[in-house]
């Protein structure tokens, strides 16, 4: 096979790469309209694919002058001229489908590829002359590709003196001036559009991440949300249904109490629900405490609450009364207690929840509801996330303790029961 029937066999590898390339285009075109046409928008959800050394071949053709002369004879040498024009096309297809992928383009494979072509574009200018200088914008354009980042000025702009230095010793200030300024131009050109690119897509994708994220944070909120709300609530129209059982046979007028009460408990349930699932739900510190009265006299436990202090902001109000709730929960459930006491304090620069019972546990060999457990687990962080503490443990005398600690006013406490649920809700 001759050098011309090789030339001519490459170039129709080329263009059958070329044609591929046009049918995923105009696949991808096809979907987009058949996408709109469904109402959909495709250009905002799928930017299609991502560029590949596709997209810089066509750039090839600069140097179909180069390959005429060869073909008609003009070249001197044309043995040289056709092994060094089909070299240099194989090493610029080279770099420049390595440009796309991070890894590959800082590869040192690549960078002595590069060096190699612009060796070899040097000798087939200072060779030839004419239409061979045009390699040199070509050389410029896989520079562009391939090496990004803060020294791609400095580079291009040595590319340019260089190449024009070249064309000044082989044809004179006039080809010096063009071709230096197209080498310029396709390197600084072709860096900024691809690095645009990669950048947009990247942007892209950390959208989709954060949006991925956003929806598991609120998955997450809600669960807890639901476990804080509904545990509470469930417990307490439990343990009033017991009592009205009890009351019904002797004093019907206390079981009916219960019953309303178990009525405005499920009311209030309700309303939580709904406001948690739009998470919106406010709350009090004295809401919580009233609400944590009735449960334990329910349940046969006598409650103490002694407040102390100045007032709490409401963000710090709002996420002891979780702590309230939670406790408390717990001390219906688990603990057998005849006492709870319940001690607000807020001197100094601290405030401090303690709930206390005097109970041997049901769940003996385990610790009721501890940092370990759902509820106190979710309220440990956010109150760490404000700047507080829990611990939860036994009590010197007896039973548990549960102590929270929050700084009166402090940014973090806000970000902390605002994120989700806002202020008031439960932990996410």
């Amino acid at each position: 096979m001759t050098w011309a029937r090789r030339i001519r066999c490459h170039i129709r590898a080329l263009r059958a790469e070329r044609r591929r390339w046009r049918a995923d285009i105009e696949r991808f075109r096809a979907a987009q309209r058949a996408a709109r046409k469904q109402g959909k928008h495709p250009d905002l959800d799928h930017p299609g694919p991502p560029p590949t050394g596709f997209a810089l071949l066509p750039w090839l053709l600069m140097g179909m002058g180069a390959f005429s002369n060869v073909l008609q004879g003009r070249t001197p040498n044309p043995w040289i001229g056709g092994l060094g024009l089909l070299a240099f096309n194989s090493l610029y297809i080279y770099v420049t489908f390595r440009s796309f992928d991070r890894n590959k383009r800082e590869a040192v494979s690549t960078r002595v590829a590069l060096a190699l072509a612009g060796l070899l574009t040097t000798g087939l200018a200072l060779g030839y002359g004419g239409d061979w200088l045009m390699f040199f914008p070509l050389l410029g354009l896989a520079a562009g590709a391939s090496l990004r980042g803060p020294w791609l000025g400095r580079t291009g702009l040595l590319l340019s003196v260089y190449a024009g230095a070249v064309c000044y010793v082989r044809d004179g200030w006039g080809t010096a001036s063009s071709i230096g300024y197209a080498t310029f131009i396709s390197s600084m050109v072709t860096a900024a559009i691809l690095g645009l690119s990669e950048a947009v897509r990247e942007l892209r994708a950390a959208r989709e991440e954060l949006a991925r994220r956003a929806v598991e944070k609120e998955r997450l909120r809600f669960s807890r949300d639901l476990h804080d709300l509904l545990g509470h609530t469930l417990s307490v129209i439990v343990v009033k249904s017991e009592a009205a059982r009890r009351l019904a046979a002797r004093d019907l007028d206390a079981a009916l109490g219960q019953i309303t009460d178990i009525e405005s408990v499920g009311r209030q349930a309700l309303t939580e629900i709904r406001e948690a699932v739009t998470g919106y739900r406010e709350g009090s510190l004295a809401t919580e405490l009233t609400r944590a009265r009735s449960a334990l006299s329910a349940a046969s436990v006598t409650p103490v609450v002694r407040e102390s202090g100045a007032p709490l902001a409401p963000q710090t109000e709002a996420l002891l009364g979780w702590v309230v709730r939670e406790a408390v929960t717990n001390v219906v459930r688990h603990s057998d207690a005849g006492r709870c006491e319940i001690t607000v304090e807020s001197g100094g620069e601290r405030a401090r929840l303690t709930v206390t019972d005097d109970g041997s546990g049901r769940a003996a060999g385990r610790p009721r509801e501890g940092i370990g457990g759902t509820g106190l687990k979710g309220l440990t962080e956010r109150l760490a996330a404000a700047g507080g503490s829990l611990t939860v443990g036994p009590s010197p005398r007896g039973g548990f303790t549960v102590t929270a600690e929050l700084p009166h006013r402090s940014a973090e406490s806000a970000e902390a029961v605002t994120t989700a649920p806002r202020a008031g809700r439960p932990p996410s």
